[in-house]
């Protein structure tokens, strides 16, 4: 059985992701998308909010389970017995880091190798930190993002200008 990782913080899943993810469950037997839950950016979403928005996201793609974990993507790969990292690929810029990271991956873990994908193009200016500073400033933006994502934009922008009047 091949198993692949797609992993990221997921802050949150847009169609972008999603594309990457629903072209990767064609390629392999199982898919696992891997939300970290410890890195070192600022994240909007809690990694239980995350977990629970991506299961809502891809309840429509059979072979893919949602998992969340902390540490090197390889010793999560070792753990739940992947072979592969996806990584998707929006601009040359992208392909500069992954294609470090990759060889860095190869070092510490040569079992397993990196496959990227190159987002939709209607995808290739869509990142999750757009959606987010879009969305603080009141835009949900549609056609990028699931329902279920602008749903928890909304609920927790709403919440928090509540909590800002009191």
């Amino acid at each position: 059985m091949k198993i692949a990782v797609y992993a990221g913080t997921f802050d949150p899943v847009t169609l972008g992701h999603l594309d990457i993810l629903e072209r990767s469950s064609k390629m392999f037997d199982k898919v696992i998308l891997a939300i970290a839950e410890e890195n070192y950016k600022d994240n909007l979403f809690e990694p239980a909010e995350r977990l629970e928005i991506a299961k809502q996201a891809t309840e429509h793609i059979p072979n893919v389970e949602v998992m969340l974990f902390n540490g090197l993507t390889v010793e999560f790969c070792r753990s739940v017995g992947a072979q592969i990292i996806i990584r998707g690929l929006r601009a040359l810029s992208d392909f500069e880091k992954e294609f470090q990271i990759a060889l860095m991956n190869k070092k510490v873990a040569p079992e397993i190798d990196s496959v990227f994908l190159m987002t939709a193009p209607e995808y290739q200016f869509v990142s999750s930190s757009i959606v987010k500073n879009f969305s603080t400033l009141g835009c949900v933006p549609e056609g990028i993002i699931s329902p279920c994502v602008a749903d928890a934009l909304l609920e927790k922008f709403h919440c928090r200008n509540t909590a800002e009047q009191d």
